[in-house]
């Protein structure tokens, strides 16, 4: 059913992204600011479920890609990325019926909406990942035979750069380069592809997800946590457990090749007291070992909450003397099937251990 997004629906998807996104996919509060000011510009903008494209539609999604540290530096005018949409129209010579995050997370959950009001097209209720990561090719969409080029990559000066390859972690190997010569975060448009993809390969209701997870948060007036609980509990996910609590000890961060990579301590307290906690990220958290061993990876969501007010912390907000509440998402099957687990499983981002799902 089509649904109107408009500035309040904004302020949830934002929220509710920013705990589906596992620290990162960008700045979230950048994304909101854009995304209203475009939606009180040009006015709301229809979110549709997957199933509601005609086979024949033609959808481009759009995003930013680059250090999430440096977005926040840097800030978007919000038609950096209607620039690399509108190349792939020209290249391919067709007008995009409509536009959709290739991630659930942060600023990339809420900047299609900025794209889609400024074009007037409608958002499909969907993503390529169910949660974010730091690459392109960490796609559903790259996982189950979708092309990502042509793909055009656009910066706040106006350059745009059409990308084609061969294979889709080429295309991350070079849109990579793009940005960090673009000074660290770009906006990039890719996997062009019909309705039927879509629904073939896409992660559906997660706009939705995201939306609903954000209003609970909003109106809560006990634990977080069991809103969590409450709305991951109906979803294609499974519902949220908590992983470890208590207070951040040290963060240790690098800005290398276009990413975030680093690791944050976390020592326990209250049921976890006299245990600590490691998180691995790169841009997005990885891994979380209590004592040394593994309680989750991915692609299984991992997200660290304020202890007390139970908002939602990226990865480039995460500081030493914070008290926070680490919990556990189980994703979607469609993630994890052995091709979606050569693709993103623990060992392709170098983690030391086997994937042992969560269960929820």
């Amino acid at each position: 059913m089509t649904v109107e997004i408009g500035v309040e629906e904004i302020e949830d998807i934002a929220l509710g992204a920013t705990v589906l996104g596992t620290g990162g996919g960008g700045d979230p509060h950048v994304g909101k600011l854009v995304a209203k000011q475009a939606i009180e510009e040009f006015g709301p903008v229809e979110l549709v479920h997957p199933d509601e494209l005609s086979d024949d539609a033609f959808v481009v999604p759009t995003a930013q890609m680059g250090a999430p540290t440096v977005s926040v530096e840097k800030l978007p005018s919000g038609q950096e990325a209607v620039d690399s949409l509108e190349r792939i129209e020209r290249e391919l010579d067709q007008e995009v019926d409509a536009t959709m995050p290739i991630e659930c997370g942060g600023i990339n959950s809420t900047f299609p909406f900025a794209v889609a009001a400024r074009r007037g097209l409608p958002v499909v209720d969907a993503d390529g990942m169910g949660r974010a990561f730091p690459e392109l090719h960490h796609e559903t969409f790259n996982i189950y035979g979708v092309s990502g080029t042509p793909a055009a990559v656009s910066d706040e000066r106006g350059n745009t750069c059409l990308i084609e390859t061969e294979d889709n972690e080429q295309l991350e190997w070079l849109a990579r380069g793009v940005t960090v010569r673009m000074g660290g975060v770009a906006y990039v448009s890719d996997y062009p592809m019909t309705g039927t993809q879509v629904k073939d390969t896409a992660i559906p209701g997660t706009m939705t997800l995201a939306r609903n997870l954000g209003r609970e948060l909003r109106v809560a007036e006990d634990d977080a946590m069991d809103a969590i609980r409450d709305v991951t509990r109906s979803s294609i996910y499974g519902e949220a457990q908590s992983l470890f609590e208590g207070k951040i000890v040290d963060v240790q961060r690098r800005t290398e090749h276009g990413f975030v990579f680093g690791h944050v301590d976390v020592d326990g307290l209250g049921r976890d007291e006299g245990s600590s906690m490691r998180i691995e990220f790169q841009n997005e958290n990885l891994g979380a070992q209590v004592d040394g061993e593994y309680v989750a990876t991915v692609p299984d969501l991992i997200t660290v909450l304020d202890r007390e007010t139970g908002g939602p912390i990226p990865t480039e907000s995460l500081r030493y003397g914070a008290r926070v509440r680490v919990l556990g998402i189980k994703t979607p099957e469609i993630m994890r099937t052995p091709a979606a687990l050569d693709v993103w499983g623990p060992h392709s981002f170098g983690l030391e251990t086997t994937y042992k799902p969560l269960e929820g």
